[in-house]
């Protein structure tokens, strides 16, 4: 009769229901790589559409039994219509769970993607870092081409922390909820590895150039002295030649 095929109709959706919420919420889920927290994100928004897409099958049920309980005696009508109040719980709290988890994973995949985000940008200036830390170490020239490579250097390494420090929060929210952990983890410690180590060489690089270019400017001024020097003793000699002086009557230095 009609009670057996209504009580048939919401069995079938209340089963549905569970199966629903042991597949996609009641399960353990473990993100060790990126490829299986993908695979969830979309396993879970096609859950959450299939049960958006329900829907309508919950508001025939429900305009059958509210039809059958407008006709039926009113002792057909407590339990089926108990039954049919928990049936429509049931659907609002899976499809409010659905979207709940669906959302906070998807805010996970994004979180996952900006701190790759922000791990290729720092990546790539320490890649420029350490091309000029090459490019200035057996660095030749004068005062000035020495301070000019200084300069770069410097203007390269002031650098705001502002990244860095994304990517460090970025990850702790990651791994305080066990999502990709271990491979956060390897991430973080090269890359804070080759930070560091490019940071020391840098600041030993920034001494090693001030060095040069105090040991330029100080050959610079013995050879301006030199210079003036050997001018003021060509002066003399030219003056000397030109009076027909003979080397013997001239100073040991002039000779």
């Amino acid at each position: 009769d009609k009670t057996v095929s209504l009580r048939k109709d919401l069995s079938e959706m209340h089963e549905w229901i569970t199966q629903a919420e042991e597949e996609y919420l009641e399960r353990d889920f473990e993100y060790k790589t990126p490829e299986e927290l993908q695979k969830a994100v979309e396993e879970l928004k096609r859950a959450k559409e299939e049960a958006m897409q329900k829907e309508v099958k919950v508001k025939l049920i429900t305009d059958s039994v509210n039809n059958f309980i407008a006709k039926a005696p009113p002792a057909a009508h407590e339990a089926l219509k108990k039954e049919l109040d928990v049936l429509i719980t049931s659907y609002q709290r899976l499809c409010s769970r659905l979207n709940g988890k669906c959302k906070t994973l998807e805010e996970v995949w994004a979180c996952w993607r900006e701190l790759l985000s922000y791990l290729d940008a720092e990546n790539k200036w320490l890649n420029e870092i350490e091309l000029k830390l090459k490019a200035t170490e057996n660095i030749q020239g004068g005062a000035e081409e020495i301070s000019e490579s200084l300069d770069s250097l410097e203007r390269l390494m002031r650098h705001p922390e502002d990244n860095r420090n994304q990517i460090r929060e970025l990850a702790q929210t990651l791994t305080d909820g066990g999502i990709l952990d271990e491979l956060i983890n390897e991430k973080l410690e090269k890359f804070n590895t080759r930070w560091e180590e490019l940071q020391q060489e840098a600041v030993r690089r920034q001494k090693s150039l001030e060095q040069s270019i105090q040991s330029a400017q100080e050959t610079d001024k013995t050879l301006r002295l030199i210079q003036e020097s050997l001018t003021v003793i060509d002066k003399q000699l030219t003056a000397y030649t030109a009076d027909r002086v003979d080397a013997a009557q001239v100073p040991q230095e002039a000779q």
